[in-house]
């Protein structure tokens, strides 16, 4: 099975904005394992930016486009330098794919873009993806890395879409009130907008609105997709090994 992951800034960052490269350590032992049971992953991680706030101190004001773009240059080395060490420990070789909204245009940069994957899976290697956040700003970028993941799992024909957030999945209202329930699977054609709620989430550009958008329309392509939450222990084993004792909600692909 070809298995695209999104990992969320919210599953990969504190609540003091830095990296957490413990829950980040342990999403990395449990993709090593999906790979020792014969799927190829390829992985599509947020954390750029959080990793360069934490690195540099910038003693004046700058714009936000500056913002995204500084930390995200510094960040983007750190966060792969850090995958690239928690990976080596499994023997697995990982590449860096930025990409940008353009590259998903028919023509020859999306043939390349799909060509350099393809023989990073055919000779081992996990791609590890994220929007090219030093020059895609305003129009050029994504809406975040949903979306970005969703086309990714279309553009590699992949059997299924997990999108890591820090809640379980969509629910009937809002997931702190107990009342709320959590919908388990949802039929393609099946419309859930009345219960999506629109705030963006604590660190990232996204939500729940821009997961269900996502699922929605991989869903209507054909793959699998599930919305789980990140930072349950183990989530990726037990979507596999236990699913229906996992807190998640799948959009089925028939």
């Amino acid at each position: 099975m070809r298995i695209v992951i999104k990992i969320g800034s919210n599953v990969l960052t504190r609540s003091d904005g830095k990296l957490d490269v413990t829950r980040m350590s342990a999403l990395v032992d449990q993709v090593a394992w999906l790979r020792q049971q014969g799927h190829e992953v390829i992985l599509v991680s947020s954390g750029a930016v959080a990793c360069g706030r934490s690195e540099l101190q910038v003693g004046h004001t700058l714009d936000s486009v500056e913002q995204r773009q500084l930390f995200s240059a510094l960040g983007q080395v750190k966060l792969v330098g850090l995958y690239y060490d928690l990976f080596r420990e499994f023997h697995i070789h990982v590449g860096q794919v930025l990409t940008m909204k353009e590259n998903f245009q028919p023509g020859e940069q999306f043939e390349n873009q799909r060509a350099c994957m393809r023989v990073m899976l055919e000779n081992g290697v996990l791609p590890i993806v994220n929007e090219n956040d030093t020059v895609c700003v305003t129009e050029l970028m994504f809406t975040d890395n949903d979306e970005l993941s969703g086309l990714i799992a279309q553009m590699m024909e992949a059997d299924m879409l997990i999108l890591l957030s820090n809640i379980d999945g969509i629910f009937t209202g809002h997931p702190d009130d107990p009342q709320s329930q959590l919908i388990r699977s949802v039929a393609p054609g099946t419309d859930l907008s009345s219960y999506i709620r629109t705030e963006k989430s604590a660190f990232g550009r996204g939500g729940m609105h821009s997961k269900y958008t996502t699922a929605t329309r991989v869903q209507t392509a054909g793959i699998r997709v599930i919305i789980a939450n990140g930072e349950r222990e183990n989530i990726l084993i037990d979507l596999f090994e236990q699913p229906a004792k996992t807190p998640h909600t799948v959009f089925s692909s028939s």
